[in-house]
């Protein structure tokens, strides 16, 4: 038996089913990635440590993508009355942890930078829970105390930079006479 060749009738030199094909290749490639659920990543950030959790890993990733990139913290519609999650860019020395501010002397004057771009704070029941710091390479939670005791084990790298760094910079004793 003798194999055929078929030949897709063309039009205007295109062959037919491949422009709707290339079409179709091209919205696809303009529209954005599945949108990251916001539910999900609020449970993440509240975890005791998201980056160990598999499930975890790539929506919070995206979303500090999303961040870097201007778009806002995506919205969890379930999260109830009191259970929130919102970005807020760094602004050093008044936001960001002493511990990961550094002190750049510029053209006479000091200018004070944050290691991180910004925070994700998550509030449960109406009180901060957690504080992700991040940058595009980079995350530590900062925990309150609440939810140390709730959830009675957590990532400590937070506490132990901010140890250290109050190691190296211990406080001015009281002014007497002041």
């Amino acid at each position: 038996m003798e194999a055929r060749s078929r030949r897709l009738p063309t039009r205007n030199g295109i062959r037919a089913g491949v422009a709707p094909l290339a079409l179709t290749a091209l919205s696809v490639l303009s529209t954005p990635a599945h949108a990251v659920d916001g539910c999900l990543v609020l449970l993440c950030l509240a975890a005791p440590s998201w980056s160990s959790i598999p499930q975890c890993v790539d929506p919070v990733r995206q979303v500090l993508r999303d961040l870097a990139r201007g778009r806002p913290f995506p919205s969890c519609a379930m999260a109830g009355a009191g259970n929130t999650a919102q970005q807020q860019w760094a602004s050093p020395p008044d936001f960001c942890p002493p511990q990961y501010t550094v002190t750049i002397e510029q053209e006479n004057r000091p200018i004070p930078y944050c290691s991180y771009l910004g925070a994700v704070s998550v509030t449960i029941n109406g009180a901060l829970w957690t504080r992700t710091w991040w940058t595009l390479g980079d995350t530590v939670t900062e925990y309150t105390d609440a939810a140390k005791a709730a959830l009675r084990t957590w990532d400590t790298r937070f506490d132990d930079d901010l140890a250290a760094w109050r190691a190296v910079h211990p406080p001015l004793p009281a002014c007497a006479g002041c």
